[in-house]
């Protein structure tokens, strides 16, 4: 178990708000499932990957109340802090391929948040080329991570990541993100990012497949 997880059970019943409090300081997720919305107002068949404990699920839950949601994790903590409504909603702990093989893709709206950058370097490629393959060919893949720079946030969010978490971090620039992602879908499928708050590293991806073919 992480410094963190043993840190946030110490807090018993107030660990959701705190754990929701310490994630507001790096991440405005209001605002990111806002983003999301924009590019994809609609899903009914939505993918989690590395959902977690379930804090971007709740929201994903409320944002898309008609959506059929599959949240995974390999922690076996996946969505223990998840709030929200448990209709159409389910976790497992599994890998991305894992699930691949036990039941057939493709979803209309996939999602990987703040996860590459705890992926060991070389498995990010084999991560991402699995996710090409669940998404719908007239699907959306949002990405989205921790912009590297030399910023105080940045090694403030460094320093706390690392020691919450125990992972080996490593995260990328921007040109390195595009770069990985061109690799799994095609640089004409990358077809819009933003930048969400309240910090400039929040930098997200939209990628469409099928608009590699058009």
């Amino acid at each position: 178990m992480s410094v963190g997880s043993i840190v946030r059970r110490l807090f018993g019943p107030y660990e959701h708000q705190i754990s929701a409090a310490y994630r507001a300081i790096y991440l405005d997720l209001d605002s990111l499932i806002g983003r999301i919305r924009l590019w994809k107002p609609e899903a009914m068949r939505i993918l989690e990957i590395g959902c977690g404990e379930g804090a971007v699920t709740e929201r994903l839950r409320i944002a898309y109340p008609e959506a059929d949601i599959t949240a995974i994790d390999i922690t076996p903590r996946v969505g223990r802090l998840y709030r929200g409504s448990r209709d159409r909603v389910r976790f497992i702990q599994c890998s991305i391929q894992d699930l691949v093989a036990r039941e057939p893709p493709p979803f209309d709206l996939v999602m990987l948040c703040d996860v590459l950058h705890h992926v060991p370097v070389e498995l990010r490629q084999g991560l991402l080329d699995a996710i090409a393959a669940t998404v719908a060919p007239q699907g959306l893949f949002v990405f989205k991570d921790w912009e590297k720079n030399n910023a105080p946030i940045h090694a403030l969010c460094y320093l706390s990541d690392r020691w919450l978490t125990g992972d080996r971090i490593h995260y990328m620039s921007r040109d390195e993100f595009r770069q990985r992602l061109a690799r799994s879908f095609g640089e004409s499928a990358i077809v819009d990012e933003a930048r969400v708050g309240p910090w400039w590293n929040n930098l997200a991806f939209l990628i469409s497949p099928g608009a590699k073919n058009a």
